[in-house]
């Protein structure tokens, strides 16, 4: 049966997007779309530190009969909303540069190097934006000079929501998949501000399947207890036109023990496997010939104790409405789900396919019911765990018209060869 529409008593859904923002801090899930410029209080100016004619909108001028320079700042020094694509930088007007340290409002440094004379010295990355720097130099034999400027905030932002959760154990088969909140136009930038790590290690390659969603994966499933890092580094990283990034943080998932179940259709009949081992073999009744199973690899992606199932939300008008589906978990977006059934016969399970295009077992009212493989199937399955089916029989296609789930249809990347899910790189 199928069915996108519910009302959920007990579960776990896992297509909840989870968001952060500011750099390089550990946040809550929370939705601050554009980050505030900061407050900004000019330091106290240094005899000798002027303001330089292509100073930024916003600078503060010295007063007249100031001292020359021995330095200058670029951003200018007392720049307010200066840009923060790019670097910073600090020369010398005479003399060496001795020593050179551009903090942040909470400490932490701007890195930097030298040109070989170190008469100038330009910060490896460009400054965050929204933020208030101080910049303090030494030249040689100079007092040290105290500088400052802030930058200004993006016009318009995205950011990027993951899965699974942060410390979340799933399944061999769980993806990490992030959908932002903005059309994504260039790719390879926003491909090179996210990695995906695992211990122990493996090739982790992202696939766009649009451009609101990357997806990554490893050629092969995860191997159990693989701990998984992704880093984003979006702050500031522009996606579109005008459209900057706001995430930096890392965040860690974990792989819990191997789970594929393998439903053949044609025997009616589901095998659980576990760490290479059999844990059940289950009778099982699918979609009949008018609404085929989809076949091919897919990954549970939501659980519900019960939940309700409604044929209007899946473009088949009032052919049912059930508010008490039992241990259902869902396998695509547009509505496939394996769960418990106790509206059926019994005699169905194991000997007919019945269903709308939903994998159904014997299952009674209320969910409580331990002996029944509803109940029990639901109980060994995490997110992330993979149920493959074959043999879906008939040839009128499932949802829409084809016999293979769509790759996009859910976490169900697995379906893409290896080669095929590469060419979805945008780097």
């Amino acid at each position: 049966m199928q069915a996108h529409q519910w009302s959920q008593q007990e579960g776990t859904p896992v297509g909840v997007p989870h968001i952060s923002n500011g750099p390089e801090q550990p946040e809550t899930w929370s939705r601050r779309g554009v980050l505030a410029v900061l407050g900004f209080v000019p330091a106290a100016v240094l005899t000798g530190c002027t303001a330089s004619a292509n100073a930024s909108s916003g600078s503060t001028p010295k007063a007249a009969g100031a001292t020359a320079p021995t330095l200058t700042v670029t951003p200018t020094d007392g720049t307010r909303n200066a840009a923060f694509t790019s670097p910073v930088e600090v020369t010398a007007q005479t003399g060496t540069l001795s020593r050179v340290k551009v903090t942040r409002d909470d400490g932490s440094a701007l890195p930097g190097t030298f040109n070989g004379a170190r008469t100038r010295w330009t910060s490896t990355r460009n400054p965050y934006s929204g933020t208030e720097y101080t910049v303090t130099a030494v030249a040689q034999g100079s007092a040290a000079e105290t500088m400052t400027f802030s930058t200004r905030a993006p016009a318009d932002t995205f950011i990027g929501y993951f899965t699974p959760e942060a410390g979340l154990t799933s399944g061999v088969g769980m993806p990490v998949s992030v959908n932002f909140t903005h059309a994504v136009t260039d790719r390879a930038a926003v491909e090179k501000a996210i990695t995906v790590t695992a211990d122990p290690q493996v090739e982790v390659v992202g696939h766009w399947f649009s451009d609101t969603r990357l997806d990554f994966r490893p050629e092969e499933y995860w191997a159990a207890g693989t701990e998984i890092t992704l880093g984003l580094r979006l702050k500031d990283v522009e996606g579109a036109d005008g459209v900057h990034g706001t995430q930096s943080k890392d965040v860690t998932f974990h792989i819990g023990r191997e789970q594929i179940s393998t439903v053949d259709l044609a025997k009616k009949t589901m095998t659980v496997r576990r760490d290479g081992r059999t844990l059940a073999t289950y009778p099982v009744s699918g979609g009949d010939a008018e609404h085929t199973t989809w076949s091919g690899i897919m990954v549970i992606s939501e659980r519900f104790k019960e939940t309700r199932m409604e044929s209007s939300t899946v473009g088949l008008g009032d052919e049912y409405d059930i508010d008490d589906v039992p241990h259902a978990q869902r396998l695509t977006t547009s509505g496939t789900f394996i769960h418990g059934n106790h509206w059926a016969s019994a005699s169905i399970f194991g000997s007919s396919n019945t269903s709308h295009g939903c994998i159904g077992l014997r299952d009674t009212k209320g969910a409580d019911d331990t002996s029944t493989p509803g109940y029990a199937f639901y109980k060994s399955s995490m997110l992330g765990d993979v149920v493959v089916v074959e043999n879906p029989g008939g040839n009128t296609g499932g949802e829409t018209g084809e016999d293979t789930v769509d790759p996009a249809n859910g976490l169900n990347g697995w379906n893409l060869s290896w080669t095929d899910w590469r060419a979805g790189s945008a780097l």
